[in-house]
C-alpha cells in the first residue's frame, strides 16, 4: 500500500489534529512536502499544515464565564436608595426622589493604607518591637512619597502598636498640619482563617476574636462618603499587612479568606478609592517602587 493511501486510511479512522500532526511530521521527514529539510520554504509549508491542525478560535471557547455574585452596591449599608426605603414621609407632597438626592454622597473617599516599616522581630513584647534603622529609613521614604503626591490629606490614622505608631510619627513629619489619630481596632491580628490553609503559619490569636475586631475596623474606616461631605478626601491609615489585605478583599468584594495570598512590602502604599455610588477601585496595591531595591523588605 502506498504511503498516501496509508495516510488517508489513518486519518479516516482516527481523525483529529493529533493524527494530522503525526502524519505531517512523518510526511515532512520523507520529503513529501517537496522541499529539502532546513529550507525556509519547507519550514513555512510545515507551519501551514500544523496551523491547520489547531482547533478553530471562537469567542465562546476563550471567554471566561463570571464566577461570583453581582456587585452589591449596598455593601457598606449606606446606599441612599436602601436608606430611604421604609421611611415615612412627613408631608404628602414630599418628593421621594428629592429626598433621595439630598441623601446621596457627592464626594469620593481616597484611603491610603500604609504598612508599617521593618521592625525588631526579636522583641519579647510590643514595646520592644521597635523599628530597625532600616525601618526608620523606609518610613522617611514613605513620608517623602506621600508628600510628593501633593494631596491634601485630611487625617493620619494609625494602629496603636509600637511599629505602626513609630512609622506614623516619622511620616507625619513630612505632612505638617495633618492630625494624628491612634486606633486600637487597627492592631495586627488574624482576620479569618486563610484558604488554602498553610501549615507553617499558625497565629496565636483566635480568629473569631481578631476577626470581629478587624471587621469592626473595616466598617469604621472603609465606606463611601457621608452625604454632608462636599469635597473629595484623602485619608492615611498606617497599620499592618493582615489588616490591609483583609480590607482590600472586603472592599473589592473578593473572598476575604484569600487575604493571605497577597504580599506587602514594609512601608508600601495601597490606595483604595470609594465613589459616591459605592463603586470601589484599587489604584495601587503594595506600591513600594519609590524605594531603592536595597531598602525593600517584607518582614
Amino acid at each position: 500500500m502506498s504511503y498516501r493511501k496509508t495516510l488517508k486510511l489513518i486519518c479516516g479512522f482516527a481523525g483529529g489534529s493529533a493524527v494530522l500532526f503525526a502524519a505531517a511530521a512523518a510526511a515532512d521527514s520523507r520529503g513529501y512536502f517537496g522541499e529539502q529539510r532546513g529550507e525556509t520554504a519547507g519550514r513555512w509549508s510545515r507551519f501551514t499544515v500544523l496551523q491547520a491542525a489547531q482547533p478553530a478560535w471562537t469567542p465562546a471557547s476563550h471567554t471566561p464565564a463570571p464566577t461570583g455574585h453581582a456587585w452589591d452596591f449596598n455593601w457598606d449599608k449606606r446606599d441612599p436608595s436602601a436608606l430611604s426605603n421604609g421611611k415615612k414621609k412627613e408631608r404628602a407632597t414630599e418628593d421621594p426622589s428629592s429626598e433621595q438626592d439630598n441623601g446621596k454622597p457627592k464626594a469620593t473617599r481616597n484611603i491610603l493604607l500604609i504598612r508599617h516599616s521593618q521592625y525588631n522581630l526579636s522583641g519579647n513584647n510590643d514595646k520592644e518591637r521597635i523599628l530597625t534603622p532600616l525601618g526608620r529609613e523606609q518610613a522617611e521614604l514613605t513620608g517623602q512619597r506621600l508628600a510628593a503626591l501633593g494631596l491634601k490629606y485630611d487625617v493620619l490614622i494609625h494602629s496603636s502598636m509600637t511599629r505602626a505608631t513609630e512609622t506614623a510619627n516619622i511620616i507625619s513629619k513630612h505632612l505638617p498640619g495633618v492630625d494624628l489619630v491612634s486606633c486600637d481596632l487597627l492592631r495586627e491580628g488574624a482576620p479569618i482563617e486563610p484558604v488554602p490553609p498553610v501549615t507553617h503559619w499558625k497565629p496565636d490569636a483566635v480568629y473569631h476574636e481578631d476577626g470581629a475586631r478587624i471587621e469592626a475596623a473595616f466598617r469604621r474606616y472603609i465606606h463611601r462618603a457621608d452625604p454632608t461631605q462636599k469635597e473629595d478626601s484623602y485619608e492615611i491609615i498606617v497599620c499592618h499587612a493582615n489588616v490591609i489585605r483583609y480590607f482590600v478583599c472586603r472592599a473589592l468584594q473578593f473572598p476575604p479568606e484569600g487575604w493571605l495570598r497577597m504580599g506587602l512590602n514594609n512601608g508600601s502604599i495601597t490606595w483604595l478609592t470609594i465613589r459616591p455610588s459605592g463603586r470601589v477601585a484599587l489604584r495601587t496595591m503594595g506600591d513600594s517602587g519609590f524605594m531603592p531595591p536595597d531598602k525593600l523588605t517584607r518582614t
